[in-house]
């Protein structure tokens, strides 16, 4: 499915005017499967097949959905640490799938990146000092010496830690610490996007907290862009202002935030969200426990591709696969219930609130 990432496109918040900063666009990509003594290639998987969004100048965008539907290969993607099969992501206007390893060099320093465990993001040999003037060397931000020692003091003004840690090596920190530092390194670039793969998951819960508010504040003070890609909707939504849902390898549904978890209108959101915890106390919801386990992204099933789960298919999802159509102002999903009257259709007679 292609689609326009321009004003008027599917996901663009009316409160919007201007270009996105980033727009993805039909990106495609699939990892050949070889097998024998020669290598010969034997199918695909597809990993990422036909996903488009958009991500404005100080939004964040969360992708969420389970463990290998296809989310963290979309960020590796547009930051080309995987060539792309098909698609266009283009930065700021421009298209930089395309570029040539050179062209892109300076415009990596305008995205930075924060992965998932912060003990394997660092090198263990360098110190800190090292580790965040690396970034100001390579895109030659810092004028002379003191301008670069200037620069690593703010940076770790910026993630609230100790100026004198620069000194120090990543192992004399604790696992918070060190996503701090990665975070460091990740602005040091001056980036106007940043990527956040699973950036909290590998945290304790009370360091989790304490990062997502640091990334809500860093967000809040440089205007930075986001795409915060999650399996936990619990911290999506003090995080986001808008969610991609995400089912093998396709965006299954897009939406505000406040809009998808009042009323999902996917079945797969709709079991999604009711895992999230139920903050009020004595408060309770009906889980819905998806049957069967996902398909394979190497054979993905004909028509809608979570049929074979969904408690509501019926014939057509197993033949025809359903686009993204809007369904209320700014709320977007796939699915063929939107199709039929809304007396028939379980999702436009249920509103779950979430918060």
């Amino acid at each position: 499915m292609s689609m326009s990432m321009t004003m008027g496109s599917p996901h663009a918040p009316a409160a919007y005017a201007g270009r996105p900063l980033l727009e993805v666009n039909d990106l495609k990509k699939y990892f050949p499967i070889k097998a024998g003594f020669f290598g010969g290639k034997t199918g695909n998987v597809y990993a990422v097949d036909g996903v488009s969004f958009h991500i404005n100048k100080g939004e964040t965008l969360s992708l969420v959905g389970e463990s290998g539907c296809g989310k963290s290969t979309v960020g590796k993607t547009i930051l080309r640490l995987y060539s792309p099969t098909g698609g266009q992501v283009v930065l700021d206007g421009q298209r930089i799938d395309d570029l040539s390893d050179s062209k892109l060099r300076p415009i990596r320093r305008r995205v930075g990146v924060v992965f998932q465990d912060p003990f394997s993001s660092l090198n263990p040999r360098m110190r800190v000092r090292d580790l965040l003037a690396e970034p100001i060397r390579n895109y030659g931000l810092a004028k002379n010496s003191a301008d670069l020692d200037a620069r690593l003091a703010k940076l770790m003004d910026t993630v609230r830690l100790p100026r004198e840690a620069v000194n120090r090596f990543p192992h004399e920190f604790s696992g918070g610490q060190r996503q701090r530092i990665c975070i460091a390194r990740a602005l040091a670039g001056e980036p106007e996007l940043i990527i956040c793969d699973e950036a909290v998951s590998a945290l304790d819960v009370s360091v989790k907290a304490q990062i997502i508010n640091l990334l809500q504040d860093l967000q809040k003070e440089l205007g930075l862009a986001m795409l915060f890609i999650s399996h936990d909707l619990a911290i999506v939504e003090h995080m986001t202002h808008r969610v991609a849902v995400m089912y093998l390898g396709k965006i299954v549904e897009v939406a505000p935030k406040r809009s998808l978890f009042a009323a999902p209108k996917h079945p797969y959101t709709e079991a999604l969200l009711s895992a999230v915890p139920v903050p009020e106390p004595g408060a309770s919801r009906e889980r819905i426990i998806l049957k069967g386990d996902v398909p394979s992204p190497i054979n993905p099933p004909k028509g809608c591709r979570f049929h074979t789960r969904c408690p509501y298919a019926f014939d057509r999802c197993r033949s025809d696969e359903p686009l993204l159509k809007q369904t209320d102002e700014g709320h977007w999903a796939a699915c063929h219930l939107h199709s039929l009257p809304e007396s028939q259709n379980p999702l436009a007679r249920s509103v779950v609130r979430y918060s």
